[in-house]
């Protein structure tokens, strides 16, 4: 099969140093353009990566360029305006988390979606971490087999730290200014106080969100949201609780992020690099105590020189060639803009 063509839409910082840099290094695809509205950022990122054209606007580019996938990373807050538009070319497309900044537009876009006959994937890259990978492939497999007894509880801890980790030290910068974009509405059932709090929780802890749910394995409902911020609980469709802990405490020059999911019979936990950690993939430790006079173990597997980002590109493209199911499509990340209304109406009351 030839390469997959990509075009990008958007080449700032998160679409530089968290996918163009990952996707040009991938050996099945070929970024074959992107649009800029700052025309002299688009023209300089384009010669360093070996981006052959470069366009002012998206609309230019999808007129001109035969795609078979397109990198939209723009933020989430003008996805319900931006993302109907770009299924009209027909292919599948990628953006960065959440879906949308409200239910409101999330249902927008699955409404485009449905005409548009393609797909939607949603950028958590946590799911395409080695380790998660891994992780969720073993659960799976404990889960069918019954040998670790019934999963019994799934925690997340995400303290405040360096998500960064120096993924910005080659971000080509520019004084060009941005032209005036459109942007969604807010969300008519929030008053602007409320909604920005919304908008807030998803911008940093939706991954979160979306993790807890890719762990268990299928949707929960929050239950409870601490006064402090600090905690929110879920339990999942099959009873089980999960928890997630939201900067208890925080870090300056670390990231510190980690999942437990606890069995009857055993466990594993998950510890997640930052965000923009290169070349550096997740830890797992697993710990099985089937009892009946077997000695208990730990194992620690070594996984692949491989961070979360690239991988989430690989992913991405095998989608589109058929040869895996997207990690999360545009239905699921629907899930997660209803679970952050569910805590921020019981952390607000509104």
């Amino acid at each position: 099969m030839s390469k997959i063509r990509i075009g990008f839409i958007g080449v700032g910082g998160m679409g530089q140093c968290a996918h163009l840099k990952n996707y040009v290094t991938v050996p099945d695809c070929e970024v074959v353009a992107l649009a800029e509205l700052r025309e002299g950022l688009g023209r300089r990122v384009g010669e360093r990566y070996g981006v052959p054209r470069v366009y002012r606007s998206h609309e230019e580019m999808l007129e001109k360029e035969t795609l078979d996938g397109i990198v939209a990373s723009q933020p989430f807050t003008r996805h319900g305006t931006l993302v109907p538009e770009l299924l009209r070319a027909g292919v599948p497309i990628f953006t960065e988390k959440p879906l949308a900044g409200s239910l409101a537009q999330g249902e927008k876009i699955l409404a485009a979606l449905e005409k548009s006959g393609t797909w939607h994937m949603v950028g958590y890259h946590k799911r395409s971490d080695p380790a998660t990978m891994y992780a969720k492939s073993l659960i799976d497999s404990w889960k069918q087999s019954g040998e670790m007894g019934r999963l019994r509880y799934v925690r997340i801890l995400m303290p405040a730290g360096d998500w960064i980790a120096s993924g910005f030290n080659d971000l080509i910068q520019s004084d060009d200014p941005t032209p005036p974009m459109e942007w969604d509405p807010p969300a008519e059932d929030m008053d602007k106080t409320t909604y920005d709090q919304y908008i807030a929780f998803v911008n940093y802890y939706i991954h979160q969100v979306n993790l807890l749910r890719h762990l268990l394995g299928e949707n929960y409902t929050v239950t409870y949201a601490d006064p402090s911020g600090v905690m929110l609980a879920a339990q999942s469709e099959s009873g089980v609780c999960g928890v997630i802990e939201m900067t208890p405490y925080q870090t300056t020059i670390d990231w510190q992020e980690s999942a437990l999911i606890a069995f009857e019979h055993g466990w594993i936990r998950l510890e997640l690099p930052a965000p923009l950690a290169s070349n550096r993939p997740g830890t797992v430790e697993v710990y099985r105590d089937p009892g009946k006079g077997v000695v208990p173990e730990r194992t620690v597997p070594t996984l692949p020189w491989v961070h979360a980002m690239r991988q989430q590109a690989i992913n991405f493209v095998a989608a589109i060639q058929g040869e895996r199911k997207p990690m999360c499509e545009a239905a699921e990340a629907m899930q997660d803009l209803i679970a952050a209304r569910q805590y921020i109406r019981l952390y607000t009351g509104k």
